[in-house]
């Protein structure tokens, strides 16, 4: 078996080349943006991909790719179920609603007219996002009916930028105050209010839809749980301070007893219905003690996952000590690995 990997700095394929060259796994490394991709696949069984949703290139073409290579009959990282749905919210929603999963409850609209009648008859506070965006961007706690209808002006009107300037900037600022940054993240943000990244420049405006999703009051945290083909670990991420919002705050607590065992349970029961190669699923906990999921992604920072101090496998038994997950992947894949066989059917239960 050969394996293609794309490279990303800093991205899964850093550690995937690494590990195939340490193993003597035959691999090569090509260019998904050549127009010769397929060539450069034809000596290939598997192409290996990180891609991400900060790069405007992939998200223009890369679930294309990667589904154009699977009907190939060659084996793709991610998968068609992996990946899909990768930084859509939106399409999360109805994929977790068709599995019937806890899902927190959302709402998505299409029409000025339908949400307009919804808002009058709902309650505050509500949360509002972009289909797309990581680390909390695009992320907003909407607190009355009045400001819920200027965003509804907005989404069917001149739409959103995908790049929160202003927004950026607080979170630089909020870095530095927390010694996590220095100050120069703190002039990139300011220098970002008049130069617009790459991405935000090349991707346009979203518009035509607005999405919001009910507020889950007193979470100090999140869980996020990983799964790669029977092995999960996890992290608990810590609210910004004043703030209600989780992901990247890089307040993070990756003890065991930290962890609940519910979420991680149930992420293994999601991943097997949803027949993911690699999956990490954010949860936070309703008024009755009860894991709801927001919403998963198949990537994951890399350095982060390095703090982890073990993992978990389908029976739940706990393994601590250093792992690299990126690995897993390759393993599986190399192996041929499925994604029910060895799982439990508790997991489906």
């Amino acid at each position: 078996m050969k394996i293609a990997i794309h490279h990303r700095k800093g991205s899964f394929s850093d550690r995937w080349f690494a590990y195939c060259t340490q193993q003597g796994i035959d691999c090569k490394l090509v260019n998904c943006y050549e127009t010769d991709i397929m060539d450069q696949l034809k000596d290939c069984d598997v192409l290996m991909w990180h891609h991400s949703q900060i790069e405007y290139k992939d998200v223009l073409f890369a679930k294309q790719l990667l589904s154009a290579v699977a009907q190939s009959g060659k084996k793709t990282f991610p998968d068609y179920k992996t990946g899909w749905h990768f930084d859509d919210k939106v399409g999360q929603k109805y994929l977790f609603e068709s599995i019937e999963a806890p899902l927190v409850p959302s709402y998505v609209f299409y029409t000025r007219e339908e949400v307009l009648k919804w808002i009058d008859n709902t309650i505050f506070p509500k949360v509002f996002k972009l289909r797309g965006g990581a680390g909390s961007e695009n992320v907003k706690l909407v607190n009355s009916s009045v400001q819920a209808k200027k965003l509804v002006k907005k989404a069917f009107g001149t739409g959103f930028t995908p790049f929160d300037r202003l927004g950026y900037l607080k979170e630089r600022i909020r870095q530095y105050k927390e010694g996590k940054s220095p100050l120069m993240g703190v002039i990139k943000g300011l220098g970002r209010l008049f130069i617009p990244t790459e991405f935000a420049r090349m991707h346009g405006r979203e518009k035509g839809y607005i999405y919001f999703q009910d507020f889950i009051p007193n979470n100090q945290f999140d869980i996020r749980v990983v799964v790669i083909f029977g092995k999960a670990f996890a992290a608990k991420r810590m609210v910004r301070k004043n703030d209600f919002r989780a992901s990247g705050s890089g307040n993070i607590l990756y003890e065991k007893e930290h962890l609940p065992i519910d979420s991680v349970k149930l992420a293994f029961q999601l991943s097997v219905k949803l027949q993911t190669q690699c999956v990490a699923f954010d949860f936070v906990y309703n008024e009755e003690g009860n894991p709801l999921v927001i919403e998963m992604s198949y990537g994951f920072p890399t350095l982060a996952t390095d703090l982890c101090i073990g993992y978990w496998d389908e029976s739940l038994q706990f393994h601590e000590g250093p792992f690299t997950p990126q690995n897993w992947i390759v393993e599986a894949l190399i192996n041929k690995m499925h994604f029910l066989p060895g799982y439990p059917a508790k997991f489906l239960n």
